[in-house]
């Protein structure tokens, strides 16, 4: 059976703060552990109104002390805006904190815009770096070498699981050479999915930290006892993608009915397109097409996100989930 994990990306709605998005983080945690959920994921985002995960290392460690099973990790940590130094501490304190529970995913995009690249103190050719800053990461999580002047305290010797993550054929073939667990992020960048997959299975080469390419792929699911309100679930997300390829990025906003005939349609056609990968619908659909996706990419696990307005919808939306796949 391939396990299920959740990505959390601590939506803020119209009509909410980042207090209650990362309280309702907390809650969804503790209610997809209990459905049995093998991750809890948060991803790194910065200067958007509609995310509270920017500090994600510091979110994960509230979700560790309020949960006792479920794994946590970044899905992911956006290398190129960190020292790997400081990842490792930040990682490695998780790890102290919670055991053998906590993953490490990177990612090369800096996950925000020039300006707050510059707040940041990186710069677009910071991503250049990406294949040396992933192996100084590991080194520094590996058990520390005798010679080696710099330690990660804590974090040396903690051997916290890293994952790639990407969206195009870059980071499989990272993944691949290194030996490493990958995660494609399908749920908004579907174009390379199948090649991604493709090339990170047919170059992997085992590793100390894996014998065999793994591989998971990330889809939204958007689950309710009925179509319709499946359908106006989802129209959030649609709207967050169109205000945000207008570069207009703001907080998730409320959902609508008959979504196309309130937004223009080559708009919602290419916020759909990046959504492509999407569970949508009744149980009975949701499962279908999980069931689907799953003998389509032959990935080792899914990954699912819901980034819906309304709180307990998206409970329940994992909840329906939950009982997909024999």
């Amino acid at each position: 059976m391939v396990a299920l994990s959740v990505l959390d990306l601590a939506p803020i709605t119209a009509e909410s703060s980042a207090k209650v998005s990362l309280q309702r983080s907390t809650e969804l945690a503790q209610h997809v552990e209990k459905l049995g959920y093998q991750r809890f994921w948060m991803a790194e985002h910065h200067n958007m109104t509609g995310i509270a995960s920017a500090a994600t290392a510091v979110a994960l460690a509230h979700i560790g002390s309020r949960t006792e099973s479920i794994r946590i990790g970044a899905g992911g940590i956006m290398l190129p805006n960190h020292a790997p130094l400081i990842a490792a501490e930040q990682f490695g304190t998780l790890a102290a904190l919670y055991g053998d529970r906590v993953d490490l995913g990177l990612g090369r995009a800096p996950g925000t815009d020039a300006a707050t690249l510059r707040a940041l103190r990186r710069t677009y050719n910071s991503a250049d770096r990406f294949p040396d800053d992933v192996q100084e990461l590991l080194d520094y999580l590996d058990d520390p070498n005798p010679a080696q002047q710099i330690k990660a305290v804590p974090g040396s010797g903690s051997k916290v699981p890293v994952w790639i993550l990407g969206s195009s054929l870059f980071g499989a073939q990272l993944a691949a050479k290194l030996g490493l667990p990958y995660a494609f992020a399908s749920h908004f960048a579907p174009d390379h999915l199948q090649a991604a997959l493709e090339t990170y299975r047919q170059q992997f080469r085992p590793s100390k930290y894996l014998a065999a390419p793994h591989a998971m792929a990330v889809v939204n699911v958007f689950a309710a006892d009925d179509e319709q309100a499946a359908k106006r679930m989802k129209s959030s997300m649609q709207l967050q993608f169109i205000a945000l390829r207008k570069g207009n990025p703001g907080p998730l906003p409320a959902p609508v009915d008959a979504i196309e005939e309130q937004v223009d349609p080559m708009a919602l056609a290419a916020a759909n397109h990046a959504l492509k990968y999407t569970a949508s619908g009744t149980p009975e659909q949701v499962h279908t097409y999980l069931d689907d996706f799953v003998a389509a990419t032959g990935v080792d696990e899914l990954m699912l996100t819901c980034h819906a307005y309304d709180h307990q919808a998206r409970m329940r939306s994992f909840e329906i989930a939950s009982g997909r796949l024999s």
